[in-house]
């Protein structure tokens, strides 16, 4: 499934050609989608495949087409303090991205069925949380992924206020997902081929939209003898965080808050250096003359030419001549961690404010 949308170069080119789609309509899902890296998810090897609109699949890891996690993302409409499950949570890449949107206050459970695609989702969040840059440029909730079959999760299981099932569902288990969420909460999953948003407005009332056509392999129905019970999944606790982590929250988000005031202050902003267009070409048939012996022969020869040479001309002067004025191009740096390593503190409680990153 997917395609939709032309392939990109690189991540942000990816999320520039599905924000042109209309794909990814609103400014927390994009600064979500630019701050993981779809690559970051793949195996070794097949990362040149990342940043197509396909799906991806090798042994049990899976990943859906980018378009289809945007319009999850999107359904959604995630806000800071929600809780969220996600079933079928594989690699842990839409989970982190929900992450960075929930913030600390949020619950981000996922629960999946293969042991070894929970110890790879474990292994990425690992990575993303020591080494990347966005950890710091955001207020993040660290999912939690636990192995077990969707349809086996316990009856005295609390409700979420979002829930996304990454499998094809069918009409009988509709039901039993839906009392997974709580009032006013929003289901969205795979069901009868079509992506579906369900809300739930009251006790007993729910109201559908279908948002797209989708193919999904069905959710897997763990085979067992007569009469044998099956083995309930038991989803995450939901804890409340320590005074310790609380503190480390607040300085983090005040250290941040000042940092992104002196910087507006100062009129100083970051700037992504723009990418090169590529230029079109075309191929054209001219007239040309070769001789043979003494005779001069017309013959056919194709030849490539720039499309619209003149404009691309133009556009290259128009930003020569552009007058950035008080903007000042700032080098990629975490001001954050330059912030907190300059306090006098101990380098223990430094190292805690850093969550222990390295880098």
């Amino acid at each position: 499934m997917g395609g939709a949308v032309s392939a990109g170069e690189d991540n942000d080119d990816l999320i520039d050609n599905l924000k042109e789609a209309q794909y990814i309509r609103t400014e927390k899902v994009e600064q979500a989608f630019r701050a993981i890296d779809r690559g970051d998810y793949y195996l070794d090897g097949y990362r040149d495949s990342a940043y197509k609109d396909l799906a991806w699949k090798h042994g049990n890891i899976h990943l859906s087409a980018p378009c289809i996690y945007s319009e999850v993302m999107e359904a959604l409409k995630l806000q800071p303090g929600y809780s969220f499950l996600n079933l079928g949570s594989g690699t842990g890449y839409l989970s982190t991205m929900v992450g960075l949107i929930i913030g600390p206050f949020g619950v981000n459970h996922g629960v999946e069925l293969h042991k070894d695609v929970v110890e790879y989702a474990r292994e990425k969040l690992d990575d993303f949380i020591k080494n990347s840059d966005s950890f710091d440029k955001f207020e993040f909730c660290e999912p939690v992924f636990v192995v077990g079959n969707c349809l086996e999760i316990a009856t005295d299981s609390h409700q979420y206020d979002r829930i996304y099932c990454g499998a094809g569902v069918q009409k009988d288990h509709e039901n039993y997902m839906k009392v997974l969420l709580k009032i006013g909460g929003i289901l969205v999953m795979p069901i009868e081929d079509q992506l579906t948003q369900i809300t739930r407005t009251g006790q007993c009332t729910w109201e559908s939209k279908n948002i797209l056509a989708v193919s999904f392999a069905p959710l897997v129905q763990q085979s067992r003898a007569d009469g044998e019970k099956p083995d309930a999944v038991q989803l995450p606790p939901v804890t409340v965080r320590s005074l310790q982590d609380l503190s480390r929250i607040y300085i983090r988000r005040t250290l941040r808050n000042l940092a992104n005031e002196d910087s507006q202050g100062k009129g100083m902003v970051q700037r992504v250096p723009q990418k090169r267009k590529r230029r079109r070409c075309r191929r054209r048939r001219i007239n040309t003359y070769v001789f043979v012996g003494n005779q001069l022969i017309p013959q056919m020869v194709e030849s490539e030419e720039e499309e619209h040479p003149e404009e691309e001309q133009k556009e290259v002067e128009e930003e020569e001549e552009r007058d950035i004025g008080d903007i000042e191009i700032l080098k990629q740096v975490n001001v954050l961690r330059d912030q907190i390593m300059a306090l006098p503190l101990p380098e223990s409680l430094k190292a805690y404010l850093l969550y222990y990153r390295e880098k």
